[in-house]
């Protein structure tokens, strides 16, 4: 029997837990399932997206071991002042801040390619697009990479929001090109349109870094918040199968592994465009002529090859199998029924996420993690404005039946 030392609220008492068994079927059907898709992916597009699959494969593993959260983060923060999922944030977002402008710098690259970042113009578009994938991403229970790994470790409530969010991402591709139209100051770079270079922009990222992380300290000190609830573990190397991992472990293996996708496929971690991409080939099926929307302008030709030749839906499968086998190995791939309340609320959460994300030029991970670490002020702007969204939800999130988190409760 393998037991697992968890810590209560604010006692610090010490208590055993006993861990779920490993599914071994399930393990074992993940394993082969990742083997055959690698191997498809491979012989049809090539080793480049074999190797994304691969990383897609350890994204998936380290947000389900570490139920490293975007949307939890948010929500612990603006409800009670928890500040353990932001605090682990700013650390992943330092650590690819250094590694992207050692990439971008140098213009390293493992395929020979010239890798750039995500650097999008700041207007009405990423303003209102972000504050809508906040109140989305409450209402869904569940960011881009929430959804995706939760998909994965079986929480079935999300496979509705992942349904929502192919849908607002199709609709939000359709108004892609009204949304440019709006008002806009262009991209700005914090490295290369400042005249830091990538150095001073690290530099100054550090800085602003360290200067959230001190807020957070006070905002802690002030709330004196509930810790978050450990998760059942073990110890030794079997913690490495078995769960779970410390959040700023995570966070360091998030941002090295960003680091490589930009390297990889010369543009960091991604994951909204597959869902337009999705939608839009089960319109064309229908008769559809998506093809003359603004947004496929110049990208035509993924609607017409498979959905293995690009590299962002390759590497979402990649996390949902990734996560389907961490949870097995976990023993906690449970799917549950859930109430009509939380259906509705995941629908239009997706939705909303979908729709915002595309308006944004990217989710929590695209223009959060990849805008901030690439140096975008677009990024920073749908960090605000992501905030400022998750706040309102928490009044929208009572009205679906669904709670927030108590001040005099431990919060998972």
């Amino acid at each position: 029997m393998e037991t697992a030392t968890t810590t209560s609220n604010r006692t610090f008492t010490t208590q055993i837990a006993q861990l779920n068994p490993v599914q071994k079927p399930l393990v074992t059907l993940g394993i082969i399932a990742a083997i055959l898709l690698f191997t498809i992916t491979v012989s049809v597009t090539g080793w480049t997206q074999g190797v994304l699959f691969i990383i897609g494969l350890a994204f998936g593993i380290t947000l389900l071991h570490a139920r490293f959260g975007f949307t939890s983060a948010f929500r612990r923060l603006t409800s009670v002042g928890n500040v353990q999922g932001m605090q682990a944030h700013m650390l992943m977002l330092a650590v690819a801040s250094i590694l992207f402008a050692i990439v971008l710098g140098t213009g390293f690259s493992f395929t020979g390619g010239s890798p750039s970042g995500y650097v999008f113009p700041v207007g009405m578009s990423v303003v209102f697009g972000s504050f809508l994938f906040g109140i989305g991403m409450q209402m869904g229970n569940g960011c881009a990479s929430g959804t995706l790994y939760n998909v994965g470790g079986g929480k079935a409530s999300l496979f509705v929001t992942l349904f929502g969010f192919i849908v607002g991402s199709v609709i939000g591709a359709y108004h892609f090109t009204w949304w440019m139209d709006t008002p806009s100051i262009g991209a700005v770079s914090l490295a290369t349109d400042t005249g830091f270079g990538y150095f001073g922009g690290v530099i100054l990222q550090l800085i602003i870094f360290a200067g959230i992380y001190g807020i957070t300290v006070q905002i802690a000190k002030k709330k004196n918040p509930p810790k978050m609830e450990p998760l059942p573990t073990t110890t030794g190397l079997k913690k490495l199968v078995r769960g779970s991992w410390p959040l700023l472990v995570a966070a360091v293996v998030l941002a090295v592994l960003n680091a490589i996708t930009l390297s990889v496929r010369g543009n960091p971690w991604g994951i909204t465009s597959a869902f337009a991409l999705w939608g839009s080939k089960v319109l064309m099926a229908l008769g559809v002529d998506v093809s003359s929307w603004g947004y496929w302008s110049g990208s035509s030709e993924a609607l017409q090859t498979t959905v293995l030749a690009d590299s962002t839906s390759v590497m979402n499968f990649g996390i949902i199998l990734g996560a389907f086998i961490a949870a097995a190995a976990q023993g906690s791939f449970k799917p549950k029924m859930f109430k009509p309340g939380v259906a509705a609320s995941s629908l239009i959460g997706g939705i909303l996420m979908g729709y915002g994300a595309r308006l944004a030029f990217g989710c929590n991970i695209g223009a959060y993690f990849g805008g901030i670490a690439s140096f975008s002020l677009h990024g920073w702007v749908w960090m605000i404005m992501a905030l400022i969204g998750t706040y309102l939800a928490l009044f929208i999130r009572p009205l679906f039946g669904m709670k927030n988190p108590n001040p005099k409760d431990s919060i998972c």
